[in-house]
């Protein structure tokens, strides 16, 4: 009977564990959130228009479409967020050569640069947030959530992920 309640206790705690992992995952985003905000408050960038631009660094030139896709955002909200970056001259919309009805979006030279800037600005921040986790830590980490994220998709396949947008 005891070794019956010992293995209840290792299943409980690991249950328990597992349920406050996602509280842990909110609480680390939305305080992440909050320094990165402050971090990129002095360039007048969002945290949401720098992960454009970011994203614009690796692959340029995508269809507003592609590039909602990819963020996994509606085309309206990301429709906003290039308006803005256009705007602000750190992207420009290019007509595409296939198709001319759609419009290919592309960081400009103030892209590039603001994109720097942020990036210097990111890495400070991460110091202060990685601080004292072990290379090692952070990777397995990484790779945890990485894996979380594929399961989350996995599980919303064939919901309706577009409702609530716009709420």
């Amino acid at each position: 009977m005891a070794r019956s309640r010992k293995g209840a206790d290792t299943t409980d705690a690991a249950q328990d564990a597992a349920f406050r992992l996602g509280f842990y995952i909110h609480d680390a985003s939305r305080l992440r959130k909050l320094v990165y905000d402050a971090a990129f408050r002095p360039t007048g960038v969002t945290r949401a228009q720098a992960w454009v631009l970011s994203y614009l660094w690796t692959q340029d030139e995508l269809t507003q479409s592609e590039l909602a896709q990819r963020l996994d955002l509606g085309k309206v909200a990301l429709g906003s967020l290039v308006d803005k970056l256009e705007a602000a001259g750190m992207v420009e919309r290019r007509a595409d050569p296939e198709d001319r009805r759609a419009k290919r979006i592309a960081l400009t030279a103030r892209g590039r640069e603001t994109l720097v800037r942020l990036r210097e600005l990111g890495a400070a921040a991460n110091e202060d947030v990685l601080a004292g986790i072990s290379a090692r830590d952070i990777a397995i980490t990484a790779r945890t959530l990485k894996r979380m994220k594929a399961n989350l998709i996995a599980a919303l396949d064939g919901v309706d992920r577009t409702r609530g947008e716009g709420d």
